[in-house]
């Protein structure tokens, strides 16, 4: 079968590497054409990222010789079928638009659309009916086969879709949760060492707004044409980063309006299931959430690289005296969280009719 041709724009950044490498031997897709900055634009992938190639095997030699293209050349982009961005949101907000508009689909880990009343926010196993405001969306901004579809943000990653597996069935009321974000998280270079080695910040600008916001959405529905939030539950969320290199992990406490029994929960996370998982998608993890019984699980060196990356593990589940059960949460921020997540949102839209 002919490969579908992916363009990756900001593909030298750590997220754009991530993507790069995790496309590599991909069956479906193959990165043809790369974005990147100015400084960047018309070498070879490889110069581009010459002493900071941050992944730990080598750039796939399909993707080291392509030339490097500057974002606002969409003549060139439209040799590909679609592409991800990894674009930082204030360039994503000027370009993702012009890309879907020249008829470019965009699956995007930027924030700038996360929120746009009729953009998709997509966590597959949870909520892959709202590609469905796909066409309404085209419709109404005059796009033929453009669109944009976004991915959450990394930090809720952990534990939207344990709580999702309950939510249906229990209605979830109150939720704390405390992160404990890893460096990568901040890209590259991120946290500056003396910062965070020895040290936790108990800040991350936006991102307790977002982990409070962005799962409502994820909950929500579909009503004329635009996103109704499901304000039925509230999250308060702290947000730390912590000095791990790669994994988010969460802890979390919960109230739901009718209270489940522990079978209830275990019986849900075992037994949760999404359109990945039927469809047997190749980036799908087989078993969506995990759970560990030790005592001491998750663990980020342990744990964060389960099913390639892209399962959740949780643990510890036991009933919480202030709220009614809690769990510690954890998943990988740049695959599961990051290009992994965005790569299986892409497997969702071709295996929906949307790209290919």
């Amino acid at each position: 079968m002919n490969k579908i041709r992916v363009g990756i724009l900001g593909a030298t950044g750590m997220v754009g590497q991530q993507y790069v490498s995790l496309l590599e031997g991909h069956p479906w897709f193959e990165v043809t054409h790369v974005v990147a900055s100015p400084s960047s634009a018309g070498k070879s992938y490889a110069e581009a990222v010459k002493g900071r190639w941050h992944m730990k095997k080598d750039i796939p030699a399909g993707v080291a010789g392509l030339v490097v293209q500057s974002v606002e050349n969409l003549d060139a982009v439209k040799d590909c079928d679609f592409v991800f961005s990894a674009l930082d949101s204030d360039i994503a907000k000027i370009w993702e638009e012009k890309y879907a508009e020249a008829g470019i689909p965009v699956v995007s880990n930027a924030s700038t659309h996360r929120h746009t009343k009729d953009v998709p926010m997509i966590m597959p196993e949870v909520n892959p009916h709202h590609l469905d405001i796909i066409k309404e969306q085209q419709k109404a901004r005059g796009w033929s086969r453009g669109f944009i579809v976004v991915k959450p943000n990394c930090s809720i990653q952990s534990y939207v879709a344990p709580l999702a597996a309950l939510h249906k069935d229990f209605k979830l009321k109150s939720v704390i949760v405390t992160t404990m974000q890893a460096i990568s998280g901040a890209g590259f270079p991120g946290v500056a060492s003396y910062d965070i080695l020895d040290n936790v910040v108990p800040f991350i600008g936006g991102e307790e707004t977002k982990s409070e916001i962005e799962p409502r959405k994820i909950l929500g529905s579909i009503k004329d044409g635009a996103f109704v939030y499901d304000e039925s539950f509230t999250i308060s969320a702290h947000c730390n980063r912590v000095p791990t290199i790669d994994g988010h992990l969460a802890t979390v406490s919960f109230t739901c309006e009718t209270k489940p029994s522990r079978e209830d929960i275990l019986v849900r996370w075992k037994n949760f299931r999404g359109v990945p998982q039927e469809l047997n998608l190749p980036f799908a993890p087989k078993q969506a959430i995990i759970y560990r019984e030790e005592e001491n699980r998750p663990q980020v060196r342990l744990d964060r690289d389960t099913d390639k990356g892209m399962a959740v593990t949780v643990g510890r589940l036991r009933e919480d005296p202030v709220m009614q059960w809690k769990f510690v949460g954890l998943s990988h921020n740049t695959i599961r969280g990051a290009a992994g997540g965005g790569i299986l949102i892409a497997e969702l839209l071709r295996a929906n009719g949307y790209i290919g």
